[in-house]
């Protein structure tokens, strides 16, 4: 077999640059929960390649791609669009306002202008609207905490990074911090919310044993935030299950990290660990393991996850479909299998084909969501099999 080309990639894109659309990521597309997708031309399967090493260029250039050459503009997309494209690329993100270009995570913390972007004061901090079924705004309880908690991780030791909690945040005018959205999501959690997003930010901002009071006077801890989100339905949340999952995968990854659990391939080696069986962390392992399971026991012939997630097996002639729910399952396996999981050959499938996606998709306009999702759990792939990005 011939080496791989470095210079293809980069060939490859400067091919369809002149072809991208200045908007490319659809707006018409969106749902109330954010994964909406555009009905575009089928492509036709990738062909078995690949080990991990060689792609490892190849998702370089779709993520430079998908940062530079689909360009957000603050006049034209929203809030929700834009803090996704931070989740996938971090604080230099690059956003288009009033003709300039500067990093999209100095607009909105700044109180820069763009739609869907509401917070106001709250006691004890920062309140961040939600907006249910809207296609700018945060459609979920602590949306914007949760993922500005998970911007950057790709470059994270153990996957854990965010954005510092005493990072400047311009609320009604006034100076206030990162900080001061997570009080305010301490203070508001209540029984049977769905927690998700909080618990992205508890389990990266908060040691994995920490305990506080609710504005309603009940003790919280983050296993109880775990058991929780474990204990919720999985295949009718948001995306399929994805980003609750996600969450639960954050949250062990975290505590294994801080040496509560070892970081074997083994849930009897987690389970020994925990000696109650009806913790919030032995729920958290058996639903992971479990949806593991299911992504790999689905996944299609191509390399794809199923288009219903961790739910059933099943495709769609629809490339957007595809790109978005293989992206969001790749997103989370990401974050939950161990080194050794992550080299094995499904999980390099399905990077391959995740990639090939991406590459035949970049003069087409795509729903941002499924986008930008696949693009952070390919860059978090990126970092720990290829090793940290030059």
């Amino acid at each position: 077999m011939p080496a791989p080309d470095p210079d293809a990639p980069s060939r490859f894109y400067a091919a369809r640059r002149r072809l991208v659309l200045p908007a490319a990521c659809s707006l018409l597309a969106l749902t109330a929960g954010g994964c909406g997708r555009a009905p575009v031309a089928d492509v036709p399967a990738a062909p078995p390649a690949a080990t991990a090493a060689t792609i490892c260029g190849r998702i370089d250039a779709a993520l430079a791609h998908a940062r530079d050459g689909r360009r957000l503009n603050a006049s034209v997309h929203g809030a929700w669009q834009v803090v996704h494209g931070v989740l996938a690329f971090g604080p230099e993100f690059p956003l288009e306002h009033d003709g300039k270009v500067a990093p999209a995570l100095d607009h909105l913390l700044g109180g820069g202008p763009i739609s869907g972007w509401k917070l106001r004061p709250g006691r004890p901090g920062v309140v961040a609207l939600v907006e249910e079924g809207s296609t700018m705004g945060q459609g979920h309880p602590d949306q914007w905490l949760g993922y500005l908690s998970q911007c950057g991780v790709a470059g994270g030791p153990q996957g854990r990074g965010g954005i510092p909690l005493d990072t400047r945040l311009v609320v009604a005018g006034r100076d206030r911090t990162v900080a001061d959205l997570l009080a305010q999501a301490k203070h508001d959690i209540r029984p049977g919310q769905e927690a998700t997003w909080t618990l992205m930010a508890l389990a990266t901002y908060l040691p994995t044993t920490a305990t506080w009071t609710a504005g309603d006077g009940t003790t919280w801890s983050v296993e109880r935030v775990v058991g929780m989100e474990a204990e919720a339905d999985i295949f009718g949340a948001a995306c399929g299950g994805a980003h609750r999952l996600y969450a639960l995968a954050v949250a062990r990854a975290a505590r294994r990290a801080e040496g509560a659990v070892p970081a074997a391939d083994s849930t009897a080696a987690a389970a020994a660990a925990d000696d109650d069986a009806d913790s919030g962390w032995s729920a958290a392992e058996r639903v992971l393991e479990d949806c593991i399971d299911r992504a790999r026991s689905f996944q299609q012939a191509d390399g794809c996850f199923s288009i219903h997630s961790f739910d059933r097996p099943g495709t769609s002639p629809d490339v957007g479909a595809r790109l978005s729910a293989t992206g969001h399952v790749f997103e989370v396996l990401a974050v939950a299998l161990d080194d050794e999981r992550l080299r094995e050959p499904w999980v390099t499938r399905a990077a391959d084909r995740l990639t090939t996606l991406l590459e035949r998709t970049a003069d087409v306009a795509v729903e941002c969501g499924g986008l930008y999702h696949a693009c952070h759990g390919l860059a978090i792939y990126r970092r720990r099999v290829c090793g940290v990005a030059p």
